[in-house]
């Protein structure tokens, strides 16, 4: 049986089991840089398949151009870290959740047929609760002047104008069935995990018009409502429209739902992605090894040089700057 071992943020992992491949996988908190060595002793054996998932934070797998394995970068978070499109090119495949930055990823080593767009995903929890509608319209999420600025003021300046707004932190599934209408703002203008979600949740979502797909896997009016990303003279005639009407909302709600369950989980992720890796062809990960040297100093080399020069620990620029060798132990 092939192996496969996840690093990083665990995603749709969990739904590989199962599937034909001895799966194990390890998260972690830790600021912390593997090697292949590392690698093999956390898995307890040698990968057939390495998954590292975006956890983002400073790359914490080097030597990856050279690694004896199938290596798979899934990228989650390419709206906030320029550098993801050169470290990606060590890898032989990259998973990306935002579709509109695929052409950042293209025209250096990695191919179109190599990277593949996985959009995030309602988790398996997510799922309708009783409704309680305490609320006109809810938003759950980090709402903070520094931390995400844009937000604070949205959310700030729209509840002068719809008193039924509630801003919540804390356990989503329990708080989306407190409002009538679920909201979702999108600080850098990215397709989040919130809509899948809320979706999951049989939320009625309003939601930025923000591209990446969204409207290719959630035709707009029917499974949610979208409006021009910070135009509040459009958003709040769209919520007063939604509340008054309760039929409209149930519709939604409905519809929403059904395409979560239909297309959306993390069994459906996890599905495509193994019939992906069925239909690769042979030699990708010798071609890659072959190159492995012209990755490196092409790609990698300025990338962990910028983590040594910034990154304050020292074990952790010690790791970077070793990284960096172009005559660093290649496996």
């Amino acid at each position: 049986m092939p192996r496969l071992f996840w690093l990083g943020s665990p995603f749709f992992s969990k739904a590989l089991e199962g599937r034909g491949f001895d799966i194990r996988s390890t998260d972690f908190q830790e600021m912390a840089v593997f090697g292949w060595d590392d690698i093999v002793r956390m898995a307890g054996f040698e990968p057939d398949v390495l998954v590292v998932a975006d956890k983002s934070r400073p790359p914490f797998v080097t030597g990856v151009e050279s690694f004896p394995c199938l290596t798979v970068f899934y990228c989650v978070d390419s709206h906030i870290h320029s550098w993801y499109p050169y470290y990606a090119q060590a890898f032989d495949i990259c998973l990306m959740s935002l579709r509109d930055h695929i052409p950042a990823m293209l025209g250096r080593r990695l191919t179109q047929d190599r990277v593949w767009w996985t959009p995030a995903f309602a988790k398996d929890d997510d799922r309708p609760r009783p409704q309680t509608f305490q609320w006109d319209v809810m938003f759950v999420g980090t709402v903070d002047a520094t931390r995400t600025p844009k937000r604070h003021a949205f959310m700030s300046a729209l509840r002068d104008r719809m008193p039924g707004l509630a801003v919540r932190t804390g356990d989503y599934r329990s708080l989306y069935p407190e409002g009538r209408i679920i909201l979702n703002y999108c600080e850098h203008g990215d397709l989040n995990f919130r809509v899948f979600e809320a979706l999951g949740c049989g939320g009625c979502l309003v939601t930025p018009r923000i591209g990446h797909g969204l409207l290719d896997l959630f035709p707009e009016g029917q499974a949610l409502a979208t409006y021009p990303p910070d135009d509040m003279d459009a958003l709040v005639p769209l919520l007063e429209g939604l509340l008054a009407s309760p039929e409209r909302c149930a519709t939604m709600r409905r519809e929403g739902l059904a395409l979560i369950d239909a297309a959306h989980r993390a069994q459906h992720r996890a599905a495509s992605f193994m019939a992906s890796l069925e239909r690769l062809p042979d030699g990708i990960v010798e071609r890659r090894r072959a190159k492995a040297r012209d990755i490196h100093s092409q790609w990698l080399r300025m990338v962990y040089l910028l983590f040594a020069e910034q990154l304050a620990p020292p074990y952790l620029k010690q790791k970077y700057l070793e990284a960096a060798r172009t005559d660093a132990r290649r496996v």
